[in-house]
Formats: structure tokens, sequence, C-alpha cells
């Protein structure tokens, strides 16, 4: 998933989240003890579109697994979807070709309508009809039909085995919409958007982007009273604000105008703000966790120097990971050399195994031999990045090593426009970062890789569209899987189309006053809003 921006226990009703249905109280009992001050979070993951049919980013996301449900989600710290707005879900025979969910009973949106299976079927034809070139109905072509048996029986028919089909279901890509609510084929405006999720939302404030589009600069969410989940409120009321820059995210923090920080923080504030806390100079606090999100540096091979294997490889073979996590990133990443971050079933070190540390001569070596030109002339395009420009000044170095390469760096100040220059082509090279729809090492590969991937970076290798990954999706042990998954890496490896360069560790800043962070910061990729809490005032 795009932008960068994913989890062993299972717990029970007075944990996260619960996987059985019964004995949890109601939405509205678990709030307590916070007064009615809402607690407010900062991101710099601006977005653009809120409804799940045209959203696929970190901001929206945040936001929609929030206030959406869907048949299933992830729990706690665990890679294994479990039931949400379903009962139960199962994949009927042994070819995960048909997989059928039965919905609770008693489901409502915000606004008082019944949840259905019709608006299960809704929710997924709408997403596909629409087919938003931003949006994530991609994660849904494996589905050839989809049907409601009364009011809450599901069954999906698949045009191939898909064993991450549950996977894909548990993010917001499944989140199920009133069909009385969105149109069949249009997006629905963001500040009218209705829910089954834990909170719903109250309000959207805009802020005018790069582009001079209006985008969601405030969002106000509270308590769905008519929620029927697992999920326990510890608040009131949540607010997620959207900062277009680092720097204003921290003079909010400084100024009290937030209680907390997603992973979004200059790296060297956040490793100041860490220390400080250690030395005892702040009131704020660091929660530290895991992260799966991946950052990589990306070639568009339709063009004539990044369609060159070997410029490719060459790059590959300068890049030093290891000095951009220290020196760039003050060790708030940790260097990433496969496509499958550590901690995912079926990460290895496919480009370290090929190429090693950086090494100018290997590189040179690379170029002489497909008698390329030198030094090669290469853009550089990047939007943003948690370290601004120093990201990509740090890789022109590395790049220019030995003269071998002459770079141009630009940035896309907007979004929205550096996402249509990738789609069209309008870039040689361009750096990237992404946050996993679902904790599968098949979510870096398929989206990433195939046909060209939601880069557009226009390559593709027959034996990994073809074979691999169609095998990979009839492994329902995904341990099992790992051994197609090497091989895939290998091929990436070999063919450079996009180079990895480190996973995010995750930095969640809060004040003191603030607790239940540690309780959601976890591999998932889920942030749940309602784990939070103040102590006092």
């Amino acid at each position: 998933m795009k932008n960068s921006a994913e989890r062993l226990a299972v717990l029970g009703c007075a944990g996260l989240v619960a996987v059985s249905v019964a004995g949890c109280g109601s939405v509205t009992d678990a709030v307590k003890g916070d007064g009615d001050k809402t607690i407010t979070m900062g991101t710099t993951s601006l977005t653009s579109v809120l409804d799940p049919a045209g959203a696929y980013d970190a901001g929206s996301w945040l936001l929609l697994r929030n206030t959406f449900q869907s048949l299933l989600t992830f729990p706690a710290a665990s890679s294994s979807p479990s039931p949400d707005a379903a009962q139960s879900c199962e994949f009927t025979g042994g070819d995960a070709m048909t997989y059928h969910c039965t919905l609770r009973a008693g489901l409502k949106f915000s606004n008082g309508h019944p949840l259905t299976a019709a608006d299960v079927v809704y929710s997924i034809e709408r997403s596909k009809k629409i087919k938003d070139e931003n949006g994530p109905s991609g994660l849904l072509d494996s589905i050839k039909t989809v049907e409601a048996k009364g009011d809450t029986e599901v069954v999906f028919h698949l045009s191939q085995p898909d064993a991450v089909l549950p996977a894909k279901l548990a993010g917001p890509a499944g989140a199920i919409v009133d069909h009385q609510v969105f149109p069949a084929d249009k997006l629905l405006a963001n500040d009218q958007l209705v829910g089954s999720g834990p909170y719903k939302i109250d309000s959207v404030d805009t802020i005018t982007a790069g582009s001079g589009a209006k985008i969601p600069g405030k969002v106000v969410l509270t308590p769905n009273d008519k929620y029927t989940g697992d999920a326990k409120l510890r608040n009131k009321k949540f607010t997620l604000r959207y900062f277009d820059k680092a720097a204003e995210l921290k003079a909010a923090l400084d100024k009290g105008d937030i209680d907390l920080t997603d992973n979004s923080l200059e790296p060297n504030t956040a490793a100041q703000i860490r220390s400080d806390q250690q030395g005892g100079k702040t009131d704020l606090q660091v929660v530290e966790g895991d992260s799966n999100d991946t950052r990589s540096l990306v070639f568009n091979t339709k063009d004539a120097t990044g369609g060159n294997v070997a410029v490719r490889q060459a790059a590959a073979q300068l890049i030093d990971r290891k000095a951009l996590a220290r020196d760039v990133f003050a060790r708030t990443v940790q260097p990433l050399y496969s496509m499958v971050p550590a901690g995912v079933i079926g990460h290895n070190t496919a480009f370290f195994d090929k190429y090693g540390d950086q090494d100018v001569n290997k590189a040179k070596a690379i170029l002489t031999a497909a008698k390329v030109p030198l030094p090669v002339k290469l853009n550089l395009t990047w939007s943003r990045s948690r370290a601004e420009g120093a990201e990509s000044d740090a890789l022109k170095k590395q790049l220019e090593a030995g003269g071998l390469f002459q770079v141009t760096v630009q940035q896309e100040a907007d979004w929205d426009t550096f996402k249509k220059g990738w789609i069209d082509g309008k870039y040689q090279a361009y750096i990237i970062g992404w946050f996993a729809d679902y904790p599968d090492a098949d979510n870096y590969v398929a989206p990433l890789i195939v046909e060209g991937g939601s880069y557009h970076h226009g390559w593709d290798d027959p034996r990994i569209s073809q074979k691999l990954v169609p095998e990979s999706l009839k492994q329902a042990d995904r341990g099992a899987a790992a051994a197609t998954f090497n091989q895939i890496q290998t091929i990436v490896a070999e063919n450079a189309p996009l180079i990895p360069l480190f996973q995010n560790k995750a930095f969640f800043v809060s004040r003191s006053n603030i607790t239940g962070v540690e309780s959601t910061v976890d591999t998932t990729g889920v942030f749940r809003f309602w784990e939070i809490s103040r102590v006092g005032k």
C-alpha cells in the first residue's frame, strides 16, 4: 500500500481486539474516565480521498480502520485475520476458490441502517466497478462474483486460487459501505461517509494542498453508538490532524495542539525525544515498536536509462543502506535487502546476497561490461520523506561515488501530482514508501512487481507473474510459501526494477498523560484509536 505506511496472542474482550462475538459490553459502556476533551493525533501522511473505493494510502487507511468494519480484522500483533463484522469465514473445498462468511446478527451503520449481506456484496461490486486508479480494487481482482444468501451469508466465487483473500478483506479494501448512502458508480464526498466501525466521522475540515486541491486537514470522530463489535473505547472523542511537514507536526506537539503523533516526526527529532525521555528532560514519551513499512528506489524501466538493467544493477551496487539508516534516519529505520521486510514470513537478503555492501569497482565493472557511457545521467524524484531532502541528497551522493552517475534531484511537493507523475511515466527514478495492506509476503510482491506494479515501473517477469505468484496463492500454509517468495526475490534482485532501501521502526510520540499507545503499535498496520486514553487532566 502506498506512501509512506503494517503484526502474538489474540486477546479477550478486556484486551485489544476479541475474536469471540459474545461477552463484550457496548461501545458506550466502555467509555470511562476521560472527560469530554478530545484526544488529538497528528500525522504527515496526507490523503485526499476517504471513500474506501478510492482510498489507498497510509493517511486514509489510518482513519478507515477506525470508522469502517470489514468482514475480518487483524487482532493485535497477529498475522492471521479474525472475525469482525463476520461471525465466521472459511474456504469451502480444498482449492481456495470459494470463500464463505456468516455475518454477526444485529449489525448497523452509524446512521441506524441495518448492515446485511447485501451491503457486503454491494461494497465489493462497487469498488470493482469504480476501479479507481488510485484505489484498492486491484486487491479484489481474484473475486469473480460475490453473492448474498439471505441477510447473513456471503459467498465469494474466485477466478483463481487466492489463499490471502481473507487478509485482503481484513483491511479497508474490504470495508463495508451502506448501499443506501454510497453511489454505485462514483466516490462519495469525504464529509458524507457512513460506516459501522467503533467511531463515526463528525466533521472534516480541509486544508489546501500544493496543487490547490482541498484535502482533509482535521477529522473529528466520536463513538458510534450503533457499533456492536469487540472494540472497547477508552476515549469519548478522537481527532486526527494532517500536517504538510514534519516540522509543522513537531511545532503542534510543542504547543500542546496535539497529544500524540504517528511515525511521522523527522528522524533526528524522534531520536532526540527518546534521548531526552531517557534522561528525564521532557514530558514527552516515545513508544518504539515494530513496523513493516518499507521504502524503495524505483526505476521507470520504460525509460531509456532506467530500462537498462546494467544501470539498475550498478545503482544497486552503489546503495549504502547502513549509512542511510545511521546518518540520515538516526537509526529509526533498519537496512532492508529484500522486497519482504524482516518479521514477515518470506523475508530474505536477496539484494545483499547479490550485491553485498557498496562497491564502486563492481558497479563500474557492470556499466563497463554493458558499454554504458559514463557518467550515467539520472533524474531522481521524491515527494515526501521524514528526512525531507536529506534522504535524496544522500542517495545522490552514494550513486555519484566514483563519478559513475550524475544525478539531478527534484522534489514533487504535491503528493497527488507525484502519484500522477509516476503513473504517467514522467520520472526516471523515484523514491517511494509502501505500507502493507496485510502482513503477508504476497503484499510486498504482487502489488509491486506483477505487470509493473502499483508504482508503474513497467517491469514484469513471466516467471513471477504467471508461475510463482499464482503458485504462492494456492498455498494456504503461508510458511510453506516462503520458498516460492525466495525464488521471486532472487529474480527481482537480479533485475532490480526497484531497490529496497530500509524498513521503518515505529517511533510514536505522546504526552506523558496519554496511555495505550504501546498496546497498538505492532506490525498489523492497524492503529487502534480506541486503545488511547488520557490520565489526569
